[in-house]
């Protein structure tokens, strides 16, 4: 049993060039043109050479007869080199030379010589042989021609992506620059300009009556800024744009010009592109581009680069005003966190003080002298009590989350509170990663820095600890312990002891979670919160 032999990876292609059938007639053509050229002239000579073996064979039978023979045997051989040279000639002409052009041109064609071409010979098989080739340079040398105009039309494409890319890079940069809406848009403006090679540019927003404000401007004159500051929306370009949308072209600034009473710029400029700022579906304003040549030598595409950076500009206003509009519902925010714990500190200190002093002005008219004193000793005591809060409550608003989070921010208040104090406090952090918005943080860390004053006020404690972790569902945990007095009932407590405790279940309302206070007289506190993450937008509204 004959075993087959083995074939390699490479060898896995062979058998599509080896099995390619040749063309139809491939023989026939051979055989012709081996008939045509050759047959008559080796026929001729295969005679010649029968004529000199049958003179020789004659000489050598007829000794005595063969200066008779000598001069047909003569004629008979240069008749054989005449049919040699004939043969010689005719392959030379007919196959080395055609062979000879065709190695010369594919050595050209190698060479990267599309213009190469074979001789064309007079007539026979290689004339159209030479024929067939120089059409199929011409039609390698077309399509190459027509390859390489493809390749620079994507190349010189590819170059417009990448510079709209660019400019995309360099204005999205230029946008989510930290600052205040007037320097965001002024360095837009300035970069852009740069990008377009722009002589002026300008930024406006549409207001709620039906005008155009501008709001940033570059490379035009402070009286023109000042002219230019309102523009009703059915009057030109710019308002058209801002309420229909899209790109506006229009032939130098003449309409404008007419409608300022003033021209826009000393030398006027070839094109006055108006662009929408969009954000979402909405359009925010537009800003113009004054262009010293057509907008058309650009690129192709500038029209979908214009748009893309009016979306991102729409969506740096949108930024920036979601951003106002935050700082001021967190300036709210705190305002009332400030103004509640005023009124749950404080204020029931001032009301605990009134009731005193009315106890004193009773002892007083009584002349009671042990009474009045024992209350004016508790009116001092609430007075420096009423001192002590006031100055947490400035403390506590000195206090700020730095961008390091909330972590950092309790390590050093536990660092500065054990420093002032004396007491042990020891903080650990289990979270591997907290997952907080900013209002959940600072809540937490008020609740931490209330139970601390608690501590400080009211435990007498020598040590605590704080803990906070999360579990795999999500939830947050943390714990502030002390080994101090407890917490005494409310029955034998002064008035204003227990304020600090509603402080912070207030705030834990806020996060929103739970706050439960574990206390018994003697054997220290432990608080512990539990709440959930939750979506930014539910924790601000509580």
């Amino acid at each position: 049993m004959n075993a087959s032999p083995q074939r390699s990876e490479s060898d896995s292609t062979l058998p599509a060039t080896l099995t390619m059938p040749p063309a139809a007639g491939w023989q026939q053509k051979t055989y012709w043109l081996f008939l045509n050229r050759l047959t008559l002239p080796l026929l001729g000579l295969s005679l010649v050479f029968a004529g000199v073996g049958a003179m020789a064979f004659l000489i050598m039978a007829n000794p005595q007869h063969a200066n008779t023979f000598y001069p047909l045997l003569g004629a008979l051989l240069l008749a054989g080199l005449a049919l040699v040279w004939l043969i010689i000639a005719r392959v030379r002409r007919d196959l080395v030379e055609p062979l000879s052009h065709l190695r010369n041109w594919s050595l050209r064609m190698r060479g990267g010589n599309l213009s190469a071409r074979i001789p064309v010979p007079g007539g026979g098989e290689f004339r159209e042989l030479a024929q067939d080739i120089n059409r199929l340079s011409d039609e390698l040398k077309s399509l190459t021609m027509e390859m390489d105009s493809h390749v620079r039309a994507q190349t010189v494409r590819l170059a417009r992506k990448t510079q709209s890319l660019d400019i995309l890079y360099d204005v999205a940069s230029s946008l989510s620059q930290p600052g205040d809406l007037d320097k965001l848009l002024e360095s837009f403006l300035d970069t852009f300009i740069e990008l377009v090679d722009a002589r002026a540019a300008t930024v406006r927003l549409l207001t709620g009556d039906g005008q155009t404000r501008l709001v940033a401007s570059r490379g035009l004159s402070a009286e023109v800024v000042e002219k230019d500051r309102t523009m009703d929306t059915s009057l030109c370009q710019c308002g058209w744009a801002a309420k229909e949308g899209g790109i506006r072209i229009q032939h130098g600034t003449q309409p404008c010009a007419r409608l300022l009473g003033m021209p826009m710029l000393k030398r006027d400029c070839q094109e006055f592109v108006v662009v929408p700022v969009t954000y979402q579906d909405r359009i925010l304003g537009v800003y113009n581009l004054f262009l010293d040549r057509p907008m058309s030598a650009l690129g192709e595409d500038i029209q979908d680069l214009l748009n893309s950076v009016g979306k991102h500009l729409g969506l740096a206003l949108e930024k920036s005003r979601l951003d106002n509009h935050a700082r001021q519902i967190a300036i709210m925010e705190e305002r009332n966190i400030i103004g509640n714990e005023l009124h749950d500190s404080l204020a029931q200190g001032l009301v605990s003080m009134r009731l005193q002093v009315k106890m004193l002005g009773e002892s007083l008219h009584k002349k009671d002298l042990r009474a009045s004193q024992s209350e004016v000793r508790h009116l001092r005591s609430a007075i420096d009590e009423a001192h002590d809060s006031l100055r947490e409550l400035l403390a506590n608003y000195r206090l700020k989350i730095d961008e390091r989070g909330l972590v950092p921010a309790v390590a050093g208040m536990v660092e500065r509170f054990s420093q002032e104090t004396g007491i042990n406090v020891y903080f650990h952090n289990e979270c591997r990663r907290l997952s907080l918005t900013p209002l959940q943080e600072s809540q937490i860390f008020h609740i931490v820095k209330e139970a601390l004053s608690n501590i400080r006020k009211h435990s007498h404690a020598c040590n605590a600890r704080i803990l906070l972790n999360n579990d795999s569902h999500g939830g947050y945990t943390l714990l502030i312990e002390d080994d101090g007095e407890g917490i005494a009932p409310v029955s034998e407590s002064r008035p204003g002891e227990h304020i600090g405790l509603s402080v912070m279940r207030e705030r834990a309302e806020r996060l929103p979670g739970e706050l439960t206070i574990e206390s018994e007289p003697g054997e220290g506190t432990r608080i512990v919160l539990s709440f959930p993450v939750v979506p930014a937008k539910t924790t601000a509204a509580k």
